[in-house]
């Protein structure tokens, strides 16, 4: 038994969680370098003052950056036809505002592209994993300032216009319906803006939150709009959390409230990225 020989059978990691380098090339400081090493008995905290003695995880990581080139060749023999990796925003907009981006990350990921398909890899790329330039939110509070949309759209005109004949798989947003959940890190960011604390005790009122999501969602529509207009080769998809949720009993009440819960997660996948619209039950429950 085989996989079809159109199968793309591969691995998955995102920029800020194995690159390292995050003061190289050029590239500005993200959202995630701001995080801190955790453990299974001390939370992460955003520490964005950088103190001593503390180790930052994307800083290093498994330094990807200046090693990509063997772990492509170890993922050629396993037979990898596909590899999933992120776009750091940081490394091509440092601050997010620049009139031009920076070619020292533009030229990262033309090397890194290019390995890929040396080896029979395609590249499928997220377009935002999490890697926000801190800049805009301590500028914009994140994702909650529209503003950030537009700064988003350069972006995705650049990298876009700079490998379209090296990426034709496209992911727009990470797992974009885990902002459902109340925590900062999984929504919009924003609420890392005067928050220095533990990832656990970061939280965003429900007010910034789905407006938060809400200009996410416009700035994945502009990303896909433009690739079937201008890119038709271009595959583009989403990537989406898997968040179930359970009755606890077989209490009809308790039925009702779980299918509600994954109501709420699942509209951020097939009615509004898919169908374009919110669904009728979105309106009630704002």
């Amino acid at each position: 038994m085989a996989f079809p020989e159109n199968f793309l059978w591969g691995g998955a990691v995102a920029a800020h969680q194995c690159e390292g380098a995050w003061r190289e090339g050029g590239k500005g400081c993200c959202n995630m370098d701001v995080i801190s090493r955790g453990s299974h008995t001390e939370a992460r905290k955003i520490l964005p003052d950088f103190p001593e003695g503390v180790l930052y995880p994307t800083h290093d990581a498994i330094d990807f950056y200046h090693r990509y080139a063997e772990d492509i060749e170890l993922f050629a023999q396993m037979g990898f036809k596909v590899f999933r990796t992120s776009i750091n925003w940081a490394r091509i907009f440092p601050t997010g505002e620049e009139d031009e981006p920076n070619e020292e990350g533009l030229a990262f990921y033309d090397r890194l592209f290019d390995a890929l398909l040396a080896k029979g890899i395609e590249p499928l790329v997220t377009i935002y994993h999490y890697e926000m330039p801190y800049t805009l939110v301590e500028k914009y509070n994140g994702w909650a300032d529209r503003r950030v949309i537009d700064l988003f759209k350069k972006y995705v005109n650049v990298i876009f216009e700079r490998y379209q004949n090296k990426v034709k798989y496209w992911l727009t947003f990470n797992e974009l319906n885990a902002g459902t959940l109340n925590t900062g890190i999984l929504t919009s960011l924003a609420a890392f803006k005067d928050k220095e604390g533990t990832l656990l005790d970061v939280t965003i009122d429900e007010q910034t939150r789905f407006q938060a999501l809400h200009h996410q969602f416009l700035a994945s529509a502009y990303a896909v709009k433009l690739a079937h207009e201008k890119y038709p080769s271009f595959k583009m998809g989403l990537m989406t959390a898997m968040l179930p949720s359970y009755a606890l009993t077989c209490n009809p009440d308790d039925i009702l409230k779980a299918q509600s819960q994954m109501r709420l997660v699942n509209w951020f996948t097939s009615d509004v990225q898919v169908r374009g619209e919110y669904p009728a039950y979105a309106a009630r429950i704002f």
